[in-house]
C-alpha cells in the first residue's frame, strides 16, 4: 500500500511540477479532472498487485492508453505502468504473464505513437521511446526475478529431495545390516544346534554302555558350540566401534573343517573340489560356504547319517555348487542304530525344503546368481547353486 501511494504522489505531484515550468495543451483539470483521475488510478491499483497482477497491469495500461490518447501532458506518469509491468513478470506464472505483458506493451507502443503522431516539436516523441523501452526492460526484470526465484525453489526442492534419499538410503543399508546380521546368525547358530543336537543324543545313548564315544561326542559339541561363538562374536562385532575380537566371514577356506565337523555328526563326505584359476570374492566365497553349511544342516536335521557329495567347480564367470545326498539309509521307520529312538526322523530330506532353502535362494539372488533344489530319483535330496564371479550385491 506504501508503494502505491508514493507512486500516486510522484505521478501527481511529478506532472504538475512539470506543467508549471513548460506548460501544456491540455490541462489535468480537463474532462472533470480526468488527468488526475488516471493517474491516481494508475498509481492506487498497484496496492492490489501482488494478488491480482494481470488485472492491475491492464488498468495501468488502459489509464495510460486514455490519458496519452487524450493529449494530457507528459511526465512521470508511467510510473505505475512500469511497476505493474514489473510485477507481473515476477509474480506471474511465467510464460503466460509474458504473452500478456508482450501483448500488453506492443498495443501500448501502438497506441503511443499513435498518440504522438502530431507532437510539437518532434524531439518530445523521444519520451514515446522511452516508455517502449522502459516497458520491455521493466518485464525483462521482472522474468528475470521470477526465474530466479523458481532456480532457487528448485534448487531447495532437489537438496530436500537428496536428504530424503540419503536418509533412505542410509536406513536402507541399517536395514541390509541388520538382515545381513540376522542370516549369518541363523545360518551359524542353526548349524551348530544341529551337530549339537546329534551329538548329545548319541552320549545320551552311549553313556553308560561306550564312555569313550560319549567323551568324543561331548568334545565335538564343546568344539562347535566354541567355534559358534566366536563366529556370532566376529558377526556381531560389526555392531561395536572398534575392531577388536573381530575375525573374518568363514569362506571356502573353511570348508575341510566344515567337512569333518559332518562326519563327526554321522554324515560321510566326499569332496569333490576344484582349485579355481584365480582368488574367488569375498562376497561368493562367503556366500558359497553358507550354502554350504546350510545344505549340511539340513540333511543332519531331516536325514540323518547318510553320504553326501560336495562337488565345486570354479569356472570361468562363475562358481557352480552341488550338495547331494542319498537319502536315509534305513528303510522308512527303521531306527538307525546310532542314534536312540527320539532321534530318529520319520520324514525323508525330500519331503519338506523348510526357510533354509529360501534363504540360500536369497543369498544367491543378491549375488546374481540361482540356486535349485529339489528331490533326485533316488530318494535323496540336490541342491545345485551357480554364483557369479562378478557380483551384482553383497551376501545378506
Amino acid at each position: 500500500m506504501a508503494l502505491a501511494l508514493f507512486v500516486t504522489v510522484m505521478q501527481v505531484q511529478g506532472t504538475v511540477a512539470k506543467v508549471a515550468i513548460e506548460g501544456a495543451p491540455r490541462p489535468l483539470a480537463d474532462f472533470g479532472n480526468l488527468g488526475y483521475a488516471l493517474l491516481a488510478v494508475s498509481g492506487l491499483v498497484l496496492a492490489v498487485r501482488r494478488r491480482w497482477p494481470v488485472p492491475v497491469f491492464v488498468t495501468a495500461a488502459l489509464a495510460s492508453l486514455v490519458y496519452y490518447g487524450l493529449d494530457f501532458p507528459d511526465g512521470p506518469g508511467w510510473l505505475g505502468l512500469f511497476v505493474a509491468l514489473y510485477t507481473l513478470a515476477a509474480y506471474g506464472d511465467g510464460r503466460r504473464s509474458l504473452v500478456v505483458a508482450g501483448v500488453g506493451t506492443t498495443v501500448l507502443a501502438v497506441g503511443w505513437l499513435v498518440a504522438a503522431a502530431d507532437i510539437e516539436p518532434r524531439a518530445a516523441i523521444g519520451w514515446v521511446f522511452f516508455r517502449i523501452g522502459a516497458s520491455v526492460m521493466s518485464a525483462a526484470l521482472g522474468e528475470s526475478v521470477r526465474s530466479r526465484r523458481v532456480i532457487a525453489a528448485e534448487a531447495q526442492e532437489r537438496a530436500e529431495l537428496a536428504e530424503r534419499t540419503r536418509e533412505e538410503e542410509a536406513r536402507a543399508r541399517v536395514d541390509a545390516e541388520r538382515l545381513r546380521i540376522a542370516r549369518e546368525v541363523h545360518d551359524t547358530v542353526a548349524h551348530a544346534i544341529a551337530i549339537i543336537n546329534v551329538q548329545s543324543g548319541v552320549t545320551a545313548h552311549v553313556l553308560d554302555k561306550r564312555p569313550d564315544v560319549a567323551r568324543e561326542a561331548l568334545q565335538a559339541i564343546e568344539q562347535t558350540s566354541s567355534r559358534a561363538l566366536r563366529e556370532m562374536r566376529a558377526i556381531l562385532g560389526v555392531l561395536r566401534d572398534d575392531d577388536n575380537g573381530r575375525v573374518p566371514y568363514p569362506g571356502l577356506g573353511q570348508i575341510d573343517e566344515l567337512a569333518a565337523k559332518a562326519r563327526e555328526a554321522g554324515l560321510d563326505i566326499k569332496l569333490e573340489e576344484t582349485a579355481p584359476a584365480t582368488a574367488l570374492p569375498s562376497a561368493v566365497g562367503s556366500a558359497a560356504y553358507r550354502i554350504l553349511q546350510e545344505s549340511i544342516t539340513n540333511v543332519i536335521r531331516h536325514v540323518g547319517p547318510t553320504r553326501v557329495t560336495i562337488a565345486l567347480n570354479p569356472g570361468n564367470d562363475a562358481l557352480e555348487i552341488r550338495v547331494i545326498d542319498e537319502g536315509r539309509r534305513a528303510a522308512p521307520g527303521a531306527a538307525d542304530p546310532h542314534l536312540p529312538a527320539q532321534h530318529q526322523i520319520s520324514t525323508g530330506g525330500s519331503a519338506r525344503p523348510g526357510r533354509g532353502i529360501l534363504g540360500m535362494r536369497e543369498r544367491c539372488q543378491l549375488l546374481g546368481g540361482e540356486l535349485d533344489a529339489k528331490p533326485t530319483p533316488g530318494g535323496g535330496f540336490e541342491v545345485r547353486a551357480r554364483l557369479p564371479l562378478a557380483p551384482t550385491g553383497s551376501p545378506l
